[in-house]
């Protein structure tokens, strides 16, 4: 990992502070906040996943574009102007150049965080879903899942979005040789649901046991990022014969409504939180309060 972060990326100071001295720091991505969730849940889950990485003993760097700065680590008016902002970019590793360029302000998705958090030395990053091969026959891939090929760094997930191809997601992740490990299961977990019915080849069941698996992955120089795959809170996870029909719904509603691209996602998010009851948007919380949580004990056991 870099000893010394590159003159593009902006380091908060306490941010800075706690990775010259060792102390163990977890990257959070922004596109949850500036595309992922309606206000004001959005604002109150960033505050919620700072305070929660802070609780279990590390301290948080929420990764953003700032006005063309590449931000690891945001102050407090930074994060409420993520969340109350209208129309903020959306950057993955395409878009940075362009967001430092026109001075754009933007949420960093799993790829464009991943580059981030690399740069400036944070081993361990916690979000919500990453992304994957989506369903159809497009074959629109993720900028994520590349970006895992070939940055070397920690995600803490819920698995893929519960939306994807879960199983081309999974053969894509293998053809790139990228650990998908299951944190106390043997199954990838499916975002809101807990199980996909997709078996993992490796399990670790805790902090200790992980960073043994890692260690050893990048000892042998093997420099993919590698996937801690944590699922949903079984208390608020929805299970995935209630999740289908309402997906099959929404996915209908998009095409009839020309929806593409990175426009997907938040799409298809917002439509299952309405068409479950706000179900879906109750596990999407929890379960990334519970992988910040995880993150920050990976984190300590590194630092």
């Amino acid at each position: 990992m870099p000893t010394e972060s590159p003159p593009w990326l902006h380091v908060h100071p306490e941010v800075a502070s706690a990775l010259a001295s060792g102390r163990p720091v977890v990257a959070l991505e922004s596109t949850v906040i500036t595309h992922g969730l309606p206000e004001p849940v959005n604002l109150e889950l960033a505050r919620r996943l700072e305070g929660e990485v802070r609780a279990a003993g590390a301290v948080p760097a929420t990764v953003a574009v700032i006005d063309g700065r590449v931000c690891l680590g945001v102050t407090t008016d930074q994060l409420e102007r993520l969340a109350l902002s209208r129309k903020l970019m959306k950057v993955s590793r395409r878009d940075l150049g362009a967001a430092v360029a026109q001075h754009a302000t933007g949420g960093t998705t799993v790829a464009a965080t991943m580059i981030a958090a690399h740069a400036g030395g944070i081993r361990v990053f916690a979000t919500g879903g990453i992304g994957g091969v989506h369903r159809g026959q497009a074959g629109d891939v993720s900028a994520d899942l590349p970006e895992l090929a070939r940055t070397p760094v920690i995600v803490v997930c819920a698995g893929a979005k519960a939306i994807l191809d879960l199983p081309r997601t999974l053969e894509w992740l293998e053809t790139a040789g990228v650990p998908v490990v299951g944190w106390g299961t043997d199954e990838f977990p499916a975002f809101f649901t807990r199980s996909s019915g997709l078996r993992l080849s490796a399990r670790v069941d805790n902090a200790v046991e992980a960073a043994e698996l890692i260690r050893a992955q990048w000892t042998l120089g093997l420099r993919s990022g590698v996937l801690i795959c944590v699922p949903c809170p079984e208390d608020v996870a929805v299970p995935a014969e209630a999740v289908e029909p309402v997906l099959r719904t929404a996915l209908q509603q998009a095409e009839a409504q020309g929806v593409r691209g990175k426009d997907v996602t938040p799409f298809l998010l917002a439509r299952l939180a309405e068409l479950t009851g706000g179900e879906t948007l109750r596990a999407n919380l929890a379960l990334l309060r519970n992988n910040a949580r995880v993150a920050a004990e990976l984190a300590r056991t590194f630092a």
